[in-house]
């Protein structure tokens, strides 16, 4: 009698009144915002701007889901396209089915055009978000737990998850590869963590990072699984992808860590701040000044600098008695005791020591 097991759900689905909550649906949601949380985090430490993380995911996120699903029914087409199936259940994606190698490469291409609308380059994004997306992927497994499917060969033990009989299924106690895939993941997580903060990885190293001990442990646990699958030269389809992406990733470390040491200074272009009518050039100020421009309160004018008239400039002595000086030269007094012609607002000058000011009075006797 076993004493120890993992049960697994009686159904699938809980009904929250009409609404039908599916187990692996929620489990996907709950990955993707644990990822955009995460990675959001991770974006704003590496000097980025909050959200946008969220505004990329816009297109990762749907395509990744296109991509995993797309992965999986034709890797197992005969699931939905022999003869007896229902070719309409390949659209039915809340009943399981995603392939991680789609989703990450589909994904790859939303999180491209994301980043391209932004002028954010795609490798800093990718290193930002790679914890996220494994841990996402830790939490997407229990959704395979719920639809009770890819557990590995029978095993007792005391982990052992029990399976219950159904359609393409045999009940019993099997390994929970679910939970190992789970519980790697989540330490996949902590080493890129680790080793961005140890090694200052950048260029997309971290999400390499990622990718390649995500491989190492995938190809063990596919390994283990009993599910139906292709195989290729005695191996599971997805085991030889796994040594292929693996060595993909550990190529990519060695080249992009030669070519590309360290990380980027900057990952997202900086907005410049709008103009405002004190910082524009050619702006008015509050006082009538412009910044870069100069006023007449800031430089003075040539009026000002330079005597125009003769209340600004002191008029020359006369040459000879009985002449008057004008701003430039002297005139003669046309008679003694007479004003002179013009004044000091038209710039000529009055008799000097006869007069005062123009228009102060008339002149004296002599």
């Amino acid at each position: 009698m076993d004493l120890a097991y993992i049960p697994s759900p009686s159904t699938g689905v809980l009904h929250l009144g009409p609404v039908p909550l599916r187990g692996y649906a929620f489990c996907i949601i709950i990955g993707v915002f644990v990822a955009v949380w995460y990675g959001n985090r991770r974006w704003i430490a590496r000097g980025g701007t909050a959200g946008t993380v969220a505004d990329i995911a816009v297109w990762a996120v749907p395509f990744g889901l296109v991509g995993g699903r797309l992965y999986h029914v034709v890797t197992d087409y005969q699931l939905y396209f022999s003869e007896g199936r229902n070719w309409v259940d390949a659209f039915k994606i809340w009943e399981g089915g995603l392939g991680i190698w789609g989703a990450i490469a589909l994904g790859a291409v939303g999180a491209w055009i994301g980043c391209r609308r932004r002028g954010i380059p795609l490798p800093a994004y990718a290193d930002a978000i790679a914890p996220g997306i494994v841990l996402a992927q830790a939490i997407g497994r229990w959704g395979n737990w719920f639809n009770q499917e890819l557990y590995g060969r029978p095993t007792d033990l005391p982990w052992a998850l029990e399976i219950s009989e159904g359609v393409n299924r045999e009940a019993g106690l099997y390994h929970p590869t679910f939970l190992y895939e789970s519980l790697w993941c989540v330490g996949v997580a902590l080493l890129v963590v680790w080793a961005d903060r140890r090694f200052t990885l950048g260029h997309g190293r971290a999400f390499a990072l990622y990718v390649a001990a995500y491989c190492a442990g995938r190809g063990w646990i596919e390994y283990m699984r009993v599910d139906d699958a292709h195989h290729i030269l005695g191996l599971r389809l997805n085991v030889w992808t796994a040594i292929l992406v693996f060595l993909l990733a550990v190529t990519y470390i060695v080249l992009s860590a030669r070519k590309r040491p360290g990380r980027e200074a900057v990952v997202e272009p900086v907005k410049a701040p709008a103009k405002t009518g004190t910082d524009a050039p050619g702006a008015g100020t509050a006082g009538g000044t412009a910044t870069g421009a100069t006023s007449t309160t800031d430089k003075p004018t040539a009026a000002a600098d330079k005597p125009t008239s003769a209340a600004d400039k002191p008029a020359a002595a006369p040459e000879k008695p009985g002449t008057a000086a004008t701003s430039d030269t002297a005139v003669p007094l046309e008679k003694p005791g007479t004003a002179a012609r013009g004044s000091a607002a038209d710039g000529s000058a009055e008799p000097t020591g006869r007069t005062g000011a123009a228009g102060a009075g008339a002149p004296k006797k002599p």
